[in-house]
């Protein structure tokens, strides 16, 4: 019975904290794969210690505070430069700052959406690489919706995140002259991360249909960064109109439900009316071209990712 706790634990922790605490400690490290391997050997000393410590009463902090002991160890033995030590010491400060805090952990991810799409990544791993490192999406997946190789797609993200911790990206929301090359990646992942949760409300595990939720909010957050962003806007409502239909989109056998068939009484009015808001102030701001509203023609995209199956 500890077991099935510790490991209910682990997997709660997992689905809703894991791209929040990778966002949080890369932030701190500038290194994305360090931060991943920190968290696994985290994650692994939990499966170990939960069961016979029991469960800590903010898991979340105590994973910051395992994920922080490892790095901190890796770091002395590789003796990094002094800069490196001093990131260091900063993540040591913060763990001991996040265990005393009683609100919920910090949420750092749209920073991480904007590193992952810097010009200096090859454009055709910025998508993938959000969808691995914010949203825990595995990368035979991701290879699967960009029509490429499993191996394939590992060599990009590795080197995507090797480019991250040498070229030194700045983890922070860019100002608004940065965000033309940008913006297009962060609204393709976050658009992809819902679609992985749209069939799975008949799931058994919630894991991927919490990635819904998930999308939702990192939808929300970007628009309150700049909430006259026509596209933002619209990804924002799209999804929360696909959202307040999800409980009437299967019957209790789990049959699909065409739009025209469903019982609208069991569509989310709140969600709904918050979806027509976006809209009609999306609708409202100029045309882009001459108007001298920021809201810039987007580059074309390097490669978009058919449906996360």
């Amino acid at each position: 019975m500890q077991h099935a706790a510790t490991r209910e634990a682990i997997e709660s922790a997992v689905r809703h904290s894991y791209g929040r605490l990778i966002a949080y400690l890369a932030a701190r490290s500038g290194d994305v794969a360090a931060a991943e391997d920190a968290l696994g050997d985290a994650l692994f000393t939990a499966l170990e210690r939960w069961p016979i410590d029991g469960v800590p009463q903010k898991p979340e902090a105590w994973l910051l505070h395992a994920a922080r002991n490892r790095t901190i160890d890796q770091a002395r033995r590789q003796r990094v430069r002094d800069h490196a030590q001093k990131a260091i010491q900063q993540l040591s400060e913060a763990a001991q700052d996040i265990a005393a805090m009683q609100d919920d952990f910090p949420d750092e991810r749209l920073k991480l959406l904007f590193v992952c799409a810097h010009p200096a990544i090859d454009a055709a791993a910025r998508t993938p690489l959000m969808l691995q490192t914010i949203l825990g999406v595995e990368a035979v997946r991701i290879a699967s919706a960009f029509l490429v190789s499993p191996a394939a797609m590992s060599q990009r993200l590795v080197r995507a995140k090797n480019k991250i911790r040498s070229a030194g990206i700045p983890f922070r929301v860019p100002a608004l002259p940065e965000w033309n090359e940008r913006l297009s990646f962060v609204l393709d992942a976050i658009y992809a991360a819902y679609t992985t949760g749209w069939d799975s409300l008949t799931e058994a595990s919630g894991t991927t249909q919490a990635l819904t939720g998930e999308a939702i909010h990192l939808g929300r957050a970007l628009v309150q960064v700049v909430p006259n962003e026509a596209e933002a806007l619209g990804l924002l409502a799209l999804m929360l109109h696909c959202e307040a239909r999800r409980q009437a989109r299967y019957t209790r056998d789990g049959d699909f439900v065409p739009l025209d068939e469903q019982d609208s009484s069991l569509w989310s009015k709140p969600l709904i009316d918050e979806a027509e808001q976006h809209l009609r102030q999306a609708s409202s701001w100029p045309l882009p071209v001459g108007s001298g509203h920021p809201i810039h023609p987007r580059q074309p995209r390097a490669e978009r990712p058919h449906r996360l199956e």
